[in-house]
């Protein structure tokens, strides 16, 4: 289902790790980048180009940490909650015809189904799963 999703995106469209970080930030508002990588399972040196590549493109803006001046807080911008918007409501025009093929109970099971997936993509990553990414 990812990849049938992902041919249906335009050549044009964001990556699936900008799409991941515009994601975290607009559910979770303004984040670090650390947090963001251990929501994302990843490590903060693999997004550290998507950052700034969200940042230059406008899409995210950076500001020191209140916490700690060492650090930065991301935030969603308006061009980058846009942004996200187009790219979902392209997914959700295909995905909306799609299940119209499908009955109302499979529709009621795919429901279910999607948010016992949610639950299990949610979980925390374990140690050797990131240590797994640095070999």
């Amino acid at each position: 289902m990812a990849h049938r999703l992902r041919v249906e995106r335009p050549s044009d469209a964001l990556t699936a790790n900008k799409i991941g970080v515009l994601s975290h930030l607009r559910r979770n508002g303004p984040s670090t980048p650390g947090e963001i990588a251990a929501a994302e399972h990843q490590l903060p040196q693999s997004l550290t180009r998507v950052f700034s590549d969200l940042q230059i493109s406008g899409l995210v803006s950076r500001s020191p940490s209140e916490r700690d001046g060492r650090e930065s807080v991301l935030s969603l911008t308006w061009a980058g909650e846009s942004a996200l918007a187009r790219d979902m409501a392209q997914r959700d025009a295909w995905l909306s015809e799609a299940l119209m093929a499908l009955t109302p109970a499979e529709v009621d099971l795919l429901s279910i189904a999607a948010g016992l997936l949610d639950r299990i993509a949610d979980l925390p990553a374990t140690e050797s799963a990131l240590h797994d990414k640095t070999a």
